[in-house]
């Protein structure tokens, strides 16, 4: 999407960071002595922790994995050296394309995954600090 000239994205907002949240806040309205409260707060705290790390190393895998299937399709780009303009074969146009497409998709979805990445941890920075 382009916006003032600039592309930007939308960034979805983790999954899970909405499910701790939910928890935080059911959880809040119960009515626990102290000793309960202190140690529901610490195990949701450590939830939301443990949590957030796992998000980091699927999001991080995801991302790997997007690189390494554009790295293998990458290869296949060399192809585009032997084509001339008198390539009688036309479909090898529209195999180049649909090749560039696909490693752009790949590229798209890395990058979601990355933007997720960054969000989650500006989130996890700013709850430990608010």
């Amino acid at each position: 999407m382009k916006e003032n000239g600039k592309l930007t994205k939308t960034v979805k907002s983790p999954r899970h960071v909405d499910l701790s949240l939910r928890l935080h806040r059911v959880l809040s309205s119960a009515e626990l002595d102290c000793e309960c409260r202190t140690k529901l707060d610490q195990a949701l705290d450590r939830f939301s922790a443990l949590e957030n790390r796992r998000q980091l190393r699927n999001g991080l895998r995801e991302a790997r994995h997007r690189r390494n299937l554009i790295a293998d399709q990458l290869s296949y780009l060399a192809d585009i050296d032997e084509i001339t303009e008198n390539e009688s074969d036309l479909s090898v146009f529209k195999e180049m394309a649909l090749l560039f497409d696909e490693i752009a998709d790949q590229a798209d979805q890395a990058a979601d995954v990355l933007r997720e990445i960054e969000t989650l941890t500006t989130q996890a920075v700013n709850s430990k600090s608010g």
